[in-house]
């Protein structure tokens, strides 16, 4: 009888023990249940600074043809109220100026007679105007909140800087922003099939995931001809008057001289002492400049600092534009379509000049580019240009510790 007592108590403790388990899990699963019902609410929507479930919103386009007042009037809003915020709030949305293919949208009431109660443009990715109706008559011009995140990017070159860049999947501003930094060391219209680049930059994001441009370059290294130029973008923390790329060992990335005075162009003609030319019976002909083919109204930039000296339209030079730049140096840019500058005016590196043309004795569009060394005519490609100042000694310290992490990245990035 004991045995069987004992048996029997054994059996109501397990049948206890697994009714307590179906509870235990039972109720674990209630609470998981309760807490993905938790996790699963739904946020409210917040855009361009209204809660949107609150309103029927209706999204579209500018399109050809639109006006600001009839899109309005579309929408239930009078040609009151379009003409108060064309006459008194055009110092914040000028309405002539909307453009075709930016989007808009309009917020209305869900009521049964519904009411536009706001009117957003979009300028851009990141700016956009809102016009809000709600009590009184209001214009604010906002920006979406950007988020900046750090990259890394490099390429080898097969044919061209900007192709390389795009089967990257890089921003065509990468090209300008690299071109701009090393158009002092780097001749862009020589360069070699195997040349290379490693940057470090920064890129601009509305809700972390949609890019809206890119921010800037804060380092890289360009490979040309086997010899690696490194830079880095750096503003001292000292010194607001201290911005500039340098390299690794704190010079001036700048030269006094660019080396071209068109941007994405080619070298149609070079400096040649030795040219014959069939036309002239095959006589030597010497070419003293060297000619940059680009389509006519390129912009003609300044390649150095300086003072004009002759800005005229003279015999087989066409238009033409004259720089004394120092006691040294000279350079000549001939063949423009048009001069922008004046005798006596002051230029700075990269002011444009003029426009590329086809005046004088030519038989194509392109800038002719001349170059001066103590009053004698020479080829600039190989000339040993001075550089800008390298950066003072009392930013040393500064540099060289801001540059240390950028440099070790830059050296640790393998190449696509």
């Amino acid at each position: 009888m004991k045995k069987i007592g004992l048996m029997i108590t054994v059996v109501l403790l397990q049948i206890a023990c697994n009714t307590t388990n179906k509870e235990d899990k039972a109720l674990a699963k209630n609470q998981n249940t309760t807490k993905e019902i938790e996790q699963k609410e739904v946020k409210p929507t917040i855009e361009y600074g209204f809660l949107i479930d609150d309103y029927e919103i209706v999204r579209d386009t500018i399109r050809s043809g639109d006006t600001f007042g009839e899109i309005l009037n579309r929408h239930g809003v009078s040609h009151a109220t379009v003409l108060e915020i064309a006459n008194n709030h055009k110092d914040k949305f000028d309405v002539r100026k909307i453009r075709e293919g930016r989007p808009y949208a309009i917020l209305r009431t869900k009521e049964e007679e519904a009411t536009t109660r706001a009117f957003i443009y979009e300028k851009d990715k990141v700016e956009f105007t809102v016009i809000d109706f709600q009590e009184e008559l209001k214009v604010h011009n906002k920006k979406k909140p950007v988020t900046i995140k750090e990259h890394e990017a490099s390429g080898v070159i097969t044919s061209s800087l900007a192709k390389t860049m795009q089967d990257q999947n890089l921003s065509p501003l990468m090209t300008d922003r690299l071109s701009n930094i090393y158009a002092w060391t780097v001749n862009f219209f020589k360069l070699q099939k195997g040349d290379k680049f490693k940057v470090v930059y920064t890129q601009k994001y509305i809700n972390d995931t949609i890019p809206v441009g890119l921010g800037e370059i804060k380092a890289a290294i360009f490979e040309h001809g086997g010899k690696p130029l490194y830079s880095f973008n750096f503003a001292s923390e000292e010194s607001k008057d201290i911005y500039d790329f340098f390299d690794e060992e704190a010079n001036n990335l700048r030269r006094a001289f660019l080396k071209a005075p068109v941007q994405y162009s080619r070298i149609s003609s070079r400096y040649n002492l030795n040219r014959r030319i069939a036309y002239y019976g095959n006589k030597v002909r010497p070419h003293l400049g060297t000619d940059f083919a680009a389509p006519i109204g390129t912009p003609i930039l300044a390649t150095a600092d300086g003072v004009v000296s002759e800005s005229a339209m003279r015999g087989g030079n066409g238009n033409y534009v004259k720089i004394r730049h120092n006691s040294t140096y000279e350079t000549q840019y001939l063949h423009m379509k048009s001069r922008n500058v004046k005798v006596g005016e002051y230029v700075r590196q990269g002011d444009v000049i003029g426009w590329v043309g086809m005046t004088g004795n030519t038989s194509g569009p392109h800038v002719c580019y001349r170059f001066w060394k103590n009053g004698k005519q020479v080829d600039p490609f190989m000339q040993d240009l001075p550089a800008s100042e390298p950066l003072e000694e009392k930013y040393h310290e500064e540099y060289f510790a801001f540059i240390q992490p950028l440099k070790e990245k830059l050296d640790n990035i393998q190449y696509n």
